[in-house]
């Protein structure tokens, strides 16, 4: 080959490499990489695991209306129905749940383990919608000394319970805690075995309509400086795979949240549905929470830094009063609250 040829060949099989190489940086781009250059994200997972409860807020309305089904069509989402936030933490440590829905107070012991999990939502901060109901002629917290009360162990209503009981003057064993879950807290309510149960709505409005009388709710005990809240957790191996179907998630929650602020009719109706409740009922029980839409939950007092503090807080209480061996430090807690996804959705 003669040397002007051999030249040109060169020149042609060095353009021909640099077109594939900027073609290969193009399709890994399209397959998710950021346009900062940031990690590769993965794209819609296969299945997305939920752990539910039935508490009446955003998260029923989600699931009832098929929302993010809608949003993340070819993914496979399995909705699933715990009765605490304690079993929802057993479920993650499990790896058999992707998503869930728990309390602040388990949330808190969940990163004291440490559970590898994130909060990248508020649910909603906990109001009238767990209280102390007692039956009899019970008038104070104080009198409940000798009684037995019913709560789900590691609950937020567990813990609201013992901050009441310290505000009291009375100490755990001052009285009988007997662990149980909602629903069974109906059936021995019912059946006369319990004095008294801190428990959420719709069992706790349950108690109510069959003769309970209420003490303190934990928006009184808020006000002391113990804030609950729901919130929902996401594996890290999720997140950290998925970051795409977190903010998709994420948003159909601020959906919801907006649709209960405008449309509070049609909220309840969902609500309702899931709960099988009257749609008035479903409202009413509605009202006893309060909801934070994307906007909201980014804020200082929010997930922008109030729910790292009281997750903190609310691990200390805990450890103080033996419900937990060790704390993390403070700093920890503030690192497991995400408020990225909800700060994206609330510029779109």
């Amino acid at each position: 080959m003669k040397p002007r040829t051999l030249l040109l060949a060169l020149l042609l099989a060095s353009l021909a490499a640099f077109a594939a190489a900027c073609g290969d940086d193009d399709s890994t781009a399209t397959a998710g990489e950021s346009a900062s250059g940031g990690a590769a994200e993965s794209a819609a997972p296969a299945r997305i695991v939920i752990a539910y409860q039935a508490i009446p807020n955003g998260d029923l309305i989600v699931k009832n209306k098929g929302w993010l089904e809608e949003a993340l069509p070819d993914t496979q989402i399995e909705w699933k129905q715990f009765d605490s936030g304690g079993s929802v933490n057993e479920a993650i440590a499990a790896g058999s749940v992707d998503i869930g829905l728990a309390g602040s107070s388990p949330v808190a012991r969940g990163l004291s383990q440490p559970l590898a999990y994130q909060v990248p939502w508020i649910h909603d901060v906990i109001g009238k919608a767990e209280a102390l109901v007692v039956r009899g002629d019970v008038g104070s917290v104080a009198g409940l000394k000798g009684k037995k009360i019913a709560a789900p162990l590691a609950s937020t209503a567990h813990y609201s319970l013992l901050a009441a009981l310290e505000d009291a003057g009375l100490q755990q064993k001052d009285v009988k805690i007997v662990d149980a879950e909602p629903p069974d807290i109906a059936a021995a309510w019912k059946r006369g075995d319990i004095d008294a149960a801190y428990v959420w709505n719709p069992v706790l409005a349950q108690l109510v309509e069959d003769g309970g009388k209420l003490l303190v709710d934990s928006g009184q005990l808020a006000k002391q400086g113990k804030t609950t809240y729901d919130l929902a957790v996401v594996a890290n191996e999720f997140a950290e795979q998925y970051p795409g179907a977190v903010r998709t998630w994420v948003a159909q929650q601020d959906r919801a949240v907006k649709l209960i602020k405008s449309d509070p009719d049609e909220a309840a109706a969902a609500v309702a549905a899931e709960l099988n409740l009257e749609p008035e009922e479903a409202e009413r029980q509605m009202g006893d929470l309060i909801f934070l839409d994307a906007s909201e939950q980014v804020a200082p007092d929010a997930l922008g830094g109030g729910v790292g503090k009281a997750l903190f807080e609310t691990a200390a209480f805990n450890k103080e009063l033996g419900q937990i061996p060790r704390t993390q430090d403070e700093q920890f807690y503030a690192d497991a609250v995400k408020p990225q996804s909800a700060a994206e959705v609330a510029k779109e």
